[in-house]
């Protein structure tokens, strides 16, 4: 009997102390429970998250993502980099670095600040720092289409900008809920939103959606705490400048009438009377001379009176290059100066008062990057004051391309009445040999062309040249010629002409004493399909480089006769 008992006593003995062991085990278990599956109560750093360089810096956050760039803050008031402004919101805000004066061209108006220049609450428009130069909210909203947050009275300060209005996702807080940084519960806590209040829904995931809240903070939401989610519409107040265009009452046939010496505007009438169907004429008068906006001119009065009798528009070509006098300019110099532009583009309104032509032509090219941003804002300021007289604005450019970009060619479709495609130029002087002109490849201008302009406003220009090719590879020389004296140069020749469906051209090629010759020929077939373009595509018009080089025959395909 007592070995029973001891056995008994043993046995529970045991028994508790393995209870004791289970217990242990289940509280750890918890314990671990709780820790893995606990929320968070750890706070974020917001120092941390919106540091941004200074207690005077903003953080800056885009269509809800943040920036690399931020604002300043400056005597109460909020100030963007005019930089990243031009870049993500609003390219016509124009500083000059030169004569430290912000421009920006409305349809009708220049309008010209400085650092002492003040909006209507008496507060300074501009900021500078250095060479960085910052614009304030007010002035940035009241010549863009954008919603502003601004939450700069805060010891983390931070702006919000949008310019996307399309319908945002909108929430309810089912109960208060926790804004984390990250998505999960041990995520710190950006901060709180009550029982009630509404985010925008941002993003969302499987358990989590990344939100704004109404305190102005960006942070994750536990979404069975979201409820009532719904789409809601936005609406802009603002209204946008409307910039007037003339745009000629038919299709356009335009031909550039080349003037070297004031003689030359006497063969106008000679050589119009071999066409058919012009009805703009565009003689090339007016060459830059200097970076201070000098330019030589070979106008004629009696030229655009002979003009208008034969029922002709003179648009008056101002270009860069033409002529001797042109060699030293530098448009990157000329047009970053706003006092340069205004009085060359005034002069050029007194021209216009002068002569009677009737638009401006701009032949600007070979520009080098740098030139980019002084020149589509020259072309902004020219449509200002074309648009108050009554001038069409036509902008001669190279078939659009990855490199040439910096023309800008949307912004001339907004504010140029006619952006002008020089369809040629494939193969140039000292590039290899091939096609002035290829079928496919003014095609391809066009499309390019017609994703940044209306196709009301564009023109496509076909050349009344082609080129001879002497040699092969590097070796290979040029020399153009026009139609007409390309036409009798075959036939002196004895080439061979075949047509060449691929590029949409007759092809011809012998061996002479110089070596290989080659010739993709411009002629009736040949600009007949590059005419067919233009109306498949049903572009505002067509111009030919240049009058006189042409065949007779000719006319009889382009147009729209």
């Amino acid at each position: 009997m007592e070995r029973g008992r001891s056995r008994k006593a043993r046995s529970g003995c045991l028994g508790r102390i393995f209870g004791f062991v289970l217990f242990l085990i289940v509280a750890a278990v918890g314990v671990i429970a709780a820790v893995k599956y606990m929320p968070s109560r750890e706070r974020a750093d917001l120092d941390a998250l919106y540091a941004a360089g200074g207690s005077d810096r903003v953080a800056l956050y885009l269509n809800y993502e943040r920036q690399e760039e931020s604002g300043v803050y400056v005597d109460g008031q909020t100030y963007l980099p005019a930089a990243w402004v031009d870049a993500n919101l609003n390219e016509r805000f124009y500083w000059d670095a030169n004569e430290e004066i912000l421009v920006y061209a409305l349809p009708e108006e220049i309008v010209k600040s400085d650092e002492t220049t003040v909006d209507e609450d008496g507060k300074k428009i501009l900021y500078r720092d250095g060479d960085a130069v910052y614009l304030s909210l007010a002035l940035i909203q009241k010549y863009t289409d954008v919603r502003l947050q601004a939450y700069d009275g805060e010891a983390q300060k931070r702006v919000f900008v949008e310019n996307n209005w399309d319908p945002v996702t909108v929430a309810d807080a089912a109960w208060s809920a926790k804004i984390r940084l990250r998505g999960g519960l041990k995520s710190p806590i950006v901060t709180e939103i009550k029982r009630g209040g509404t985010v925008t829904v941002l993003e969302q995931y499987d358990n989590w959606a990344r939100v704004m809240t109404p305190d102005g903070h960006i942070g994750y939401m536990h979404k069975w705490k979201m409820k009532n989610l719904h789409e809601e519409t936005l609406k802009s107040d603002f209204t946008a400048p409307v910039y007037q265009n003339i745009s000629l009452d038919q299709k356009i046939v335009m031909v550039w009438h080349q003037v070297t010496i004031a003689a030359a505007n006497q063969a106008m009438d000679s050589l119009i009377a071999k066409t058919k169907g012009v009805n703009v004429i565009a003689p090339t008068w007016f060459t830059l001379s200097s970076n201070s906006g000098a330019y030589e001119s070979l106008a004629d009065k009696s030229y655009v009176d002979r003009a208008h009798e034969k029922g002709l528009q003179v648009w008056a070509v101002l270009d860069n290059f033409s002529r001797e006098c042109s060699k030293n300019v530098q448009a990157e110099v000329l047009l970053s100066r706003t006092s340069v532009r205004e009085k060359l583009i005034e002069n050029m309104m007194t021209e216009a008062d002068r002569y009677g032509f009737d638009g401006i032509n701009l032949d600007f090219e070979s520009l080098k990057t740098a030139s980019g941003v002084h020149y589509i804002e020259f072309i902004r300021e020219l449509s200002v004051s074309c648009r108050k007289k009554g001038l069409v604005l036509s902008v001669d450019n190279y078939v659009p391309a990855v490199y040439n970009r910096f023309y800008n060619q949307k912004e001339q479709g907004n504010v140029a009445d006619y952006v002008i495609i020089m369809g040629y130029d494939e193969h140039y002087a000292g590039g290899e040999a091939g096609s002035v002109s290829s079928s496919g490849y003014v095609e391809n201008g066009i499309k390019d062309m017609l994703s940044l302009v209306p196709k009301e406003k564009v023109i496509n220009a076909v050349p009344f040249y082609t080129r001879l090719w002497t040699g092969s590879g590097d070796n290979a020389s040029s020399r153009a010629m026009g139609i007409s004296e390309a036409t009798k140069w075959v036939s002196e020749s004895g080439m061979d002409l075949t047509w060449d469906d691929s590029v949409g051209q007759y092809y011809g090629r012998l061996d002479s004493q110089n070596g290989e010759q080659q010739l993709w020929m411009e002629e009736t077939r040949s600009l007949g399909l590059k005419m067919d373009l233009i109306k498949k595509y049903d572009l505002a018009g067509v111009a030919g480089w240049r009058l006189g080089l042409e065949t007779s025959d000719v006319w009889d395909v382009i147009g729209w006769e």
